[in-house]
């Protein structure tokens, strides 16, 4: 079974994110997702020497939900910053973000994380992984945003890869 569908969980939200960016929801769009669903994973299989372990799936849906509602917080904050403070009030800071984590999967999890939630960047990652530079568009207290990474992302991350 894993050498015909190495990846099933993989498979079904390829399927399911082909769909949405469809916009249709008809059979061919259905069928042709599936397909991709299948064939991506299987074709890329040689390259995932081994498959990430997820020890508690129900805290990954808190986990997204949580950067969900964080990315619409700083989509407010950070239009505040635009339209009404002066660019020289802006105090952008890059941040070293040593990590716990050492899933692969984790990390990049992590990564896209960081990314995703506007006013900051992953800028570049370790060598050895152990620790991420992050580009803050403002902070008055990097030590700050460091351990609100961590505590709010990464400890999360590793409830739920281990």
């Amino acid at each position: 079974m894993t050498k015909v569908l190495p990846h099933p969980i993989l498979s079904l939200v390829i399927a399911g994110v082909f769909v949405a960016l469809i916009n249709t929801f008809s059979l061919g769009s259905v069928v042709l997702g599936l397909l991709l669903g299948f064939a991506i994973p299987l074709f890329t299989s040689p390259y995932w020497p081994t498959r990430p372990t997820i020890r508690n799936p129900l805290k990954l849906i808190v986990y997204f939900a949580i950067v969900g509602w964080d990315i619409v917080v700083s989509n407010v904050q950070v239009a505040y910053w635009v339209l009404f403070w002066r660019s020289a009030s802006l105090r952008s800071q890059f941040v070293i973000v040593p990590l716990d984590l050492t899933s692969p999967e984790a990390i990049a999890l992590l990564a896209a994380t960081i990314t995703m939630t506007p006013g900051t960047v992953s800028a570049d990652l370790a060598a050895d992984g152990s620790a991420i530079l992050v580009h803050c568009l403002h902070t008055t207290d990097p030590a700050g945003t460091v351990e609100q990474i961590k505590t709010r992302y990464e400890r999360r991350l590793k409830e739920i890869f281990g």
